[in-house]
């Protein structure tokens, strides 16, 4: 009996192994509505976006990988000497003290842009296509301005749904700039407010490749003959949807004997690579599922295998979903394409 508990306890000791996002993901999920709200705003939209897509695929999270994240937080927050850098008020203060008023303002400036930056930051959530129409009628010196205050990739998309021929223009007055004058930075103001203005009224953008492949999968009847319809009409878009169709992350949701049958066709390399920094619901499903020397061996592999480039891992998990395909295809497993309420 005291060496059956011995086994289940260093079972039950093993080590959790989540991604960092995972586990800031948990944290935030174990602290409340209110205070992950607060968090959320300090990030930045791609940091927002990658961790609340894992927040929202997160289901029965084992109580193990919870103590290791709250465990991994509270040993960084240990870690933090309790001082913090000097807030702008308490600058202001001070250096209105020291320097007065005018001048003040100008070294605050210098240090933490002028107020335009939180209304730029707004800025991020609405789509690239619709704020380069917004400022393609203004002066070229000023879209410059406009982009300069922009994160780089936002302002890459900007640039790139701008029209062709000014293209080179707005980059060079961009590099150009150096200070910006009051009356500029008043006008930029102005822009930036109208903008915001009309935030509301942009076109709001949906994903119609995602939607049609969900739909085809509910579609009650012969689905291949209606795949070959619109083949007819546009390959390219029937292409986009077959690959929406096959997304990596529906291997969590197979049954056993569907992923026993693919794990067969695919190389252990190829799980090694592809698992790398995948969720944890794909890595239990694929595990669970190994035999148990299989499951040791991958395991093995893949601390050996160290970083790898993200480029190479997607490349692997299309190529692991193309052998997913030409299986269904063949008519050897039964794919479940989509997250669905089932009855025991």
């Amino acid at each position: 009996m005291a060496e059956l508990n011995s086994i289940q306890e260093s079972q039950e000791a093993q080590p959790v192994y989540l991604t960092p996002v995972e586990q800031a993901a948990i944290v935030l999920l174990s602290i409340g509505e209110e205070p992950a709200a607060a968090v959320l705003r300090c990030l930045s939209r791609e940091e927002l976006l990658e961790v609340t897509q894992v927040m929202s695929r997160m289901s029965g999270i084992k109580v193990e990988s919870v103590k290791h994240a709250m465990q991994t937080f509270f040993d960084d927050y240990r870690q933090q000497s309790g001082v913090h850098g000097a807030s702008r008020s308490y600058l202001k203060r001070s250096l209105d003290l020291a320097l007065g008023g005018d001048i003040a303002n100008t070294v605050l400036n210098s240090i933490y842009g002028d107020e335009l930056r939180p209304k730029m930051a707004r800025l991020q959530w609405a789509s690239p296509k619709w704020l380069a129409e917004y400022i393609s009628n203004e002066h070229v010196r000023m879209q410059a301005v406009f982009l300069a205050f922009l994160p780089p990739a936002l302002a890459g998309q900007i640039i790139e749904a701008l029209p062709v021929e000014g293209r080179d223009l707005v980059l060079l007055n961009l590099a150009r700039l150096d200070e910006i004058d009051r009356d500029l930075l008043l006008e930029l103001d102005q822009l930036v407010m109208r903008c915001l203005g009309t935030f509301d009224m942009q076109s709001t953008s949906v994903e119609g490749i995602r939607q049609a492949a969900e739909i085809l999968n509910r579609l009650p009847g012969n689905r291949a003959q209606m795949v070959e319809l619109l083949r007819a009409h546009d390959p390219e878009v029937v292409a986009q949807i077959e690959l929406s169709m096959y997304d990596f992350f529906i291997l969590s949701t197979q049954s056993e004997v569907a992923l026993t049958r693919i794990i067969e066709e695919v190389p252990l390399e190829q799980w090694a690579i592809a698992l790398k920094g995948a969720e944890v619901s794909i890595r239990d499903a694929v595990l669970k599922t190994m035999p148990k020397r299989q499951a040791q061996a991958f395991e093995d592999m893949m601390r050996r295998a160290g970083p790898i480039p993200m480029s190479r891992i997607e490349q692997t998990r299309q190529e692991i979903m193309a052998t997913v395909k030409a299986l269904a295809d063949a008519g050897e497993i039964e794919i479940q394409l989509f997250a669905e309420a089932v009855v025991e």
